[in-house]
């Protein structure tokens, strides 16, 4: 039977976790799915992280009149972090236990277009849900209420071609139904911060709480009835072709720049008006044949069958070729303040390498390091009883470190996965070398598997954190990546600390 639901913890069992995928066989789906690990948040941790559900800190823009509110937080317990609180109505989800099940679902989907899930609460009759926080605003105010400059066509191509992204990633893992797609949805993250391999640029991102109904028996829509889907209309019911509506009045919004009902914008269409259509700041910004491409993607969008409109696929096979700028970071394009952010300084030369996704680096310096990490653990063996067994995993670890220090991944992988099967003590340096093995081979998701088993047999070990930031960057969990860089670097100095006798 497939384990496909995902695990909801406390904050503080990262080993115990670790601990219970030792004694695990799973399929490469299971194990991707036990590694989205949420948060489970206690009520006065967010009650504290919100000011007391301050209305000072509500980021919605509805305010405090919207059923659902979302706060900007800043969790304490997690070096002060910002986070965004999103605070469902009395009674929404009278079932806890449904509630945090919803938002399990919701936290195993993760990518760099999207904006997080990291954890929930269900305390009381409080439902909370808590993600990434975005600071720089949502496309409605980019597009609607901007400040000091519209948002240029080249930023607008790009917000369809991202959220095109996000909406084939949602597809391809089986997550088709996203409730309400519109301009509020779309949020911007942070402003050149580095996180690994990857600088955060102001880019728009999806947010994960449209993947969740605002109530249990709730409706999926809270928009203007001209946005909502013909469909749901006529049977209150979300299909997946419903978002392809919804994608269609989002272009609207971009090649616009205002609010136009999808069907007074469709007899602009059809009646070849489309310089009415088009935002009038954005003229002399683009050519006449790239508009022409992202209104006639909006028309097929917005059809009335649902049969008759794109898949996501087509989506981003439209606007892709319209990425004319791909080397301007958004926040340039958009005219935002640059912000940075300084990595832990104690970082070692595995920490490092890791930080800037060297895999090469990372492969010389386990090679260098060898099994001096685990004290005694390259003597183990010749403490036992002199066997055939024992003469074969002597064999066996050395066939797998010859193949590993010769780059031949594949058979270190074969090798190292028979002496773990062999050993009566595992080995945190077999875990790290056949998990480096798995990221060379292309397989992110099994190599953080690796690094968490590493990290059961040695629970402070600097390097079985940075391994793990490293599959996490790959598996693109950017915000995990950084806080197990973090964890890392704090066991590092740690060690230094007390190598030096403090």
């Amino acid at each position: 039977m497939s384990h496909t639901s995902i695990v909801i913890l406390p904050p503080m069992v990262r080993t115990a976790l670790a601990s219970a995928i030792l004694h695990l066989q799973l399929s490469k789906e299971d194990s991707q799915n036990i590694f989205h690990v949420l948060k489970e948040y206690g009520l006065a941790e967010l009650r504290a992280a919100t000011n007391g559900f301050s209305s000072d800190l509500i980021v919605s823009e509805s305010g405090e009149k919207a059923p659902n509110v979302v706060y900007r937080g800043k969790l304490f317990s997690d070096g002060n972090r910002l986070v965004a609180v999103k605070r469902f109505s009395k009674q929404s989800w009278p079932d806890a236990q449904q509630f945090v099940a919803e938002a399990a679902g919701v936290g195993k989907v993760r990518h760099r277009r999207m904006v997080n899930l990291i954890g929930c609460c269900a305390e009381g009759d409080e439902r909370l849900l808590v993600a990434e926080y975005m600071p720089n605003d949502t496309l409605s105010k980019h597009l609607f209420h901007w400040d000091k400059q519209p948002l240029p066509w080249e930023m607008r191509v790009r917000v369809a071609y991202f959220i095109a992204q996000a909406l084939e990633h949602l597809s391809l893992e089986n997550r088709k139904i996203y409730h309400d797609l519109n301009a509020y949805r779309v949020l911007f993250d942070e402003n050149s911060i580095r996180i690994l391999d990857r600088i955060l640029e102001g880019d728009p991102r999806l947010s994960s709480f449209g993947l969740m109904k605002n109530s249990r028996d709730g409706k999926s829509y809270s928009t203007n009835l001209a946005y909502t889907p013909p469909e749901f209309l006529r049977t209150g019911r979300v299909i997946p072709e419903s978002v392809i509506y919804s994608y269609g009045t989002v272009l609207l919004d971009l090649l616009s720049g205002k609010h136009i009902p999808p069907s007074h914008a469709l007899d602009l269409i059809r009646g070849k008006n489309m310089l009415m259509l088009m935002d009038s700041s954005l003229e002399g910004q683009y050519a006449n044949e790239d508009a022409t491409t992202l209104v006639e993607l909006a028309s097929k969008c917005l059809q009335s069958e649902a049969r008759d409109r794109p898949n996501t696929m087509f989506l981003l096979t439209a606007v892709t070729p319209l990425q004319k700028q791909k080397e301007v970071a958004s926040h340039v394009l958009m005219g935002l303040p640059k912000t940075t952010v300084v990595l832990p300084t104690m970082l070692s030369p595995l920490g490092k390498a890791c930080a800037r996704m060297d895999l090469t680096a990372v492969h010389d310096i386990l090679l260098k390091t060898g099994y001096k990490d685990e004290e005694g653990a390259e003597n183990e063996l010749s403490f036992q009883e002199w066997t055939q067994q024992v003469q074969d995993m002597l064999n066996t670890k050395k066939f797998g470190d010859i193949a590993f220090r010769d780059k031949d991944f594949k058979s270190a992988i074969e090798y190292y996965s028979k002496l773990v099967g062999m050993m009566s003590v595992p080995s945190a340096t077999v875990f790290a070398r056949r998990g480096l093995s798995y990221l060379m081979n292309g397989q992110p998701e099994l190599a953080l598997r690796d690094a968490m088993q590493a990290q059961v047999c040695m629970p402070e070990w600097p390097t079985a954190f940075y391994l793990q930031a490293l599959a996490l960057s790959k598996l693109g969990m950017e915000t995990d990546a950084q806080d197990m860089l973090n964890d890392g670097a704090a066991f590092e100095s740690k060690r230094q600390y007390n190598w030096r006798g403090g």
